[in-house]
């Protein structure tokens, strides 16, 4: 089968997964957000000064007619243009693309978010990775980042990042196609507890369709609660949250910044976010402890629940966390 039809193939499959299953569904550096940066600038809605932003911050979730981030290319004048949307999985491949502004010419002007001025996140359709980049910038405004994707098949690129002068963050997505053999992974389920590398990460929290609500994760180690949790891009925890099928990107806040009083380095992360509709959500936290990122990652379903309802018996057996390990380099965080 040629290259063309086994991509073919690959995304008539994920339909027909994402159709019928009901789980699944950043960034390495010690930076401290500067004064002037919006409060997670990068994980909020764009729009420039003279847009109006959209009702509800970010996700704007109670307003039917906003988009939820990363469906679109296109957003408020801005554009995510990749040179190259055609590459081959397994091998070392270099991403290069520009975010064009209004008038067509790539914008070179950033406001940086926890202490950079663009965050990428890639991750294939079946959400069973996760990488989130630094990628370089030319003075041209050209970006340039090194990634791995380890499997062939359809993966989405996200671009999280606030141009200058602009009032709030954006994010933009576009599509990526890796040659190669063909090979879809069920849709990956979780309880409220997973583990990776000897840590365990409780979630506690339900997402609920339309309204802000808040995820506790608990970190743990040996059986015991880790309390000395290091600054990671300016917060002790991050989360990245996809949704399931078309992978909306939501827009999730961190709760207290480490310098912040009554912010404890751990054993609990708090994050504030809105799920903009029902269905299967993945979520990825990244953490850092012992000078080293590392990542859970949790499958979960926002329904309507009412409020105070109990959420429905998790599975009795904890899952492992499908991401691994890295110790920081180059300012990037792969799984």
């Amino acid at each position: 089968m040629n290259t063309a039809l086994k991509i073919t193939a690959f995304t008539a499959g994920l339909a027909t997964v994402f159709g019928a299953s009901y789980g699944i569904g950043h960034a390495t550096g010690d930076t401290t957000p500067k004064p002037s940066d919006a409060a997670h600038a990068g994980h909020a809605s764009a729009a420039a000064p003279s847009d109006p932003a959209p009702p509800g911050g970010g996700d704007a979730s109670g307003d039917p007619g906003h988009v939820p981030g990363g469906l679109q290319i296109s957003e408020r004048g801005y554009t995510l243009s990749l040179g190259d949307p055609y590459v081959t999985a397994g091998a070392p491949i270099e991403l290069r693309f520009r975010i064009l502004g209004r008038d067509g010419k790539p914008v070179t002007a950033y406001r940086p978010a926890h202490g950079k001025e663009l965050h990428l996140i890639v991750a294939p359709r079946d959400l069973s990775t996760f990488q989130h980049l630094h990628p370089t910038r030319a003075a041209d405004g050209t970006w340039r980042t090194a990634a791995a994707l380890p499997a062939a098949g359809e993966y989405r690129v996200f671009a999280d990042f606030t141009p200058a002068g602009a009032s709030q963050g954006l994010t933009l997505g576009a599509d990526l196609h890796a040659a190669g053999d063909l090979r879809p992974v069920p849709a990956a389920v979780t309880g409220r507890t997973v583990s990776v590398d000897g840590y365990r990460v409780t979630l506690t929290g339900d997402l609920t369709p339309g309204r802000s609500t808040r995820l506790g994760l608990s970190v743990a180690k040996d059986g015991r609660p880790v309390t000395d949790l290091q600054p990671y891009l300016g917060a002790y925890g991050h989360l990245v949250a996809l949704r399931a099928g078309d992978l909306a990107y939501l827009h999730v806040h961190p709760d207290g910044e480490p310098s912040a009083a009554g912010t404890a380095p751990g054993p609990d992360i708090t994050f504030t976010t809105t799920a903009p509709s029902r269905g299967s959500y993945r979520l990825f936290l990244d953490f850092r402890h012992g000078g080293v990122v590392r990542t859970a990652a949790f499958t979960v379903t926002a329904t309507d629940r009412p409020a105070g309802t109990p959420a429905p018996a998790a599975p009795s057996a904890s899952a492992s966390a499908s991401s691994s390990a890295s110790v920081e380099h180059g300012g990037d965080h792969q799984h």
